[in-house]
């Protein structure tokens, strides 16, 4: 399973994008966007998926 952001929610910060272990996150459109073949939901690396733990919008970053 992968990782989504909901568009709708992004603010664009960009908080995510540089501490993703599998460079899965990236910008599209104004906000950014989630490559569902690379996420691993951090497995190996984290406990939880790194992007959840940066993200300050609840809802944001929801399980695809």
């Amino acid at each position: 399973m992968a990782m989504m952001i909901v568009a709708d929610v992004c603010t664009a910060c960009g908080d995510c994008e540089p501490d993703c272990p599998t460079s899965a996150i990236f910008p599209r459109k104004g906000v950014y966007a989630i490559d569902a073949e690379k996420c691993t939901e951090c497995e190996g690396e984290h406990d939880n998926p790194r992007c959840l733990e940066l993200c300050m919008e609840d809802d944001c970053i929801v399980p695809a």
